[in-house]
């Protein structure tokens, strides 16, 4: 008698079953999480990103160069990035980007905060009639991309933030008054009712901390106040780097501590420009609980650059290198982590069309890692730790900056000014 082999007398149901069982086993599931369980999660940090290499954003990143990205942001731990237009092919391109890696490798995970850029009428120009309470007609048609990215991509646009900075005071060049940025906030918000958008889908607008109602009260008005009740988070900016030198009462070295070393002198103010970023967050706080609202905030954008010939360089507050920005990254890492908040910091890699005509000019030098795909002294332990090996970025692999020499790093770091150097009063 022949004996029939067992497999091929089970049940079809049956058979069809363990065909499934093995294809999950063989192939993880899917990550995906909503905005709610990825903010305030330490597990997911987050990182403000750019991916353009040239001095002009006419130059966009191409597709493999935003998938190399990707897998260093990643190594990184980071699983959370904040954008700040559709306008260019950037924004696609980076979610199509994800979306690719995701099917490639269903374990990587990787989020968006799809950002709509807004503005007034005639902004960046000097023309008469440009309008802080009248805004662009391109504002509508950056809002309808950036809705439709979210619909092609849920499973990586969990956020859409409406504007960048555009309500605060000093953004004169594009300015707009709260109610513009609400009517947009309302609008999506409508679109999450109807099942248009997700509902998980959550909507902010990413602003100085000034215009959240921390600054003074020509913020505080009643479309402000509306904007808090329906956003579904604040998204709050903070920067003590830029007030070393317009606010630097906080950073000069007090007569007090004259007689500590330069470097006791730099990491006492490294503290204490964290307890400033705490106080203008404390004020977002206090001002959104005054209204009897309770909202999560998080940190939309904070960080520290390493190089400038200005206003943070050598010539004036001495705010800008290595060792301080890594210093101001350790503790606000430290800081969000512990109190449960997301911050994005400002950025993940060096952009040069920030300030094309000035090399040296400090908006290019944000980033954790260099245009050379070198990793500034912040993160020179994920080198040390192997997180790189095999990632490159442009055909360079990433290696540590200043060849990973510490003591030539510490040659560029300057002790903060003293009151009597650097007097508070400064403009």
């Amino acid at each position: 008698m022949i004996r029939r082999n067992r497999l091929f007398t089970l049940p079809v149901p049956l058979m069809m079953m363990l065909l499934f069982m093995v294809s999950c086993w063989r192939q993880p599931a899917v990550v995906d999480k909503t905005a709610a369980e990825i903010l305030g999660d330490p597990a997911c940090q987050a990182i403000s990103f750019g991916g353009y290499r040239g001095i002009t954003r006419d130059i966009q990143p191409t597709l493999p160069q935003l998938k190399e990205d990707m897998k260093i942001l990643s190594a990184m731990g980071i699983k959370l990035l904040r954008t700040y237009n559709v306008h260019h092919a950037e924004a696609a391109n980076l979610l199509e980007a994800i979306r690719q890696l995701k099917a490639e490798d269903p374990r990587f995970e990787m989020y968006v905060m799809l950002g709509a850029w807004i503005d007034c009428k005639n902004a960046f120009t000097d023309l008469p009639d440009r309008i802080r309470n009248v805004e662009s007609d391109q504002n509508a048609v950056e809002m309808a991309r950036a809705v439709e990215l979210a619909q092609q991509y849920p499973e990586v646009v969990k956020i859409i933030a409406v504007g960048n900075e555009a309500m605060v005071h000093w953004a004169w060049d594009y300015y707009v008054e709260p109610a513009i940025i609400l009517k947009w906030v309302n609008y999506l918000q409508e679109l999450k009712k109807e099942g248009a958008l997700p509902a998980t889908l959550w909507v902010t607008s990413s602003d100085n901390f000034a215009s959240w109602g921390g600054g003074g009260s020509e913020y505080h008005k009643e479309e402000l106040n509306a904007l808090i009740k329906a956003v579904d988070f604040l998204s709050v900016h903070t920067y003590p780097m830029h007030d070393t030198h317009y606010n630097p009462a906080f950073w000069v070295v007090p007569e007090s501590q004259e007689h500590l070393s330069d470097m006791e002198k730099i990491d006492s103010a490294m503290y204490r420009a964290l307890d400033y970023a705490l106080s203008q967050v404390e004020s977002v706080n206090a001002y959104m609980q005054s209204l009897g609202v309770e909202k999560p905030i998080h940190i939309g954008e904070t960080g520290w650059a390493t190089i400038s010939e200005g206003n943070y360089g050598d010539g004036d507050s001495r705010a800008t290198d290595e060792y301080k920005s890594a210093y101001y990254y350790k503790l606000v890492r430290e800081w969000t982590n512990r109190e449960g908040m997301t911050c994005f910091w400002f950025e993940a890699f060096d952009e040069q069309w920030k300030d094309a005509a000035n090399p040296l000019g400090s908006e290019n030098h944000f980033g954790l890692i260099n245009l050379q795909g070198q990793a500034k002294y912040a993160i020179w332990d994920l080198v040390d730790q192997g997180v790189f090996n095999g990632l490159t970025r442009d055909g360079q692999p990433i290696t540590k900056t200043f060849n990973g020499d510490r003591e030539a790093m510490m040659q560029t770091v300057k002790a903060p000014p003293s009151e009597a150097e650097f007097p508070v009063a400064q403009p």
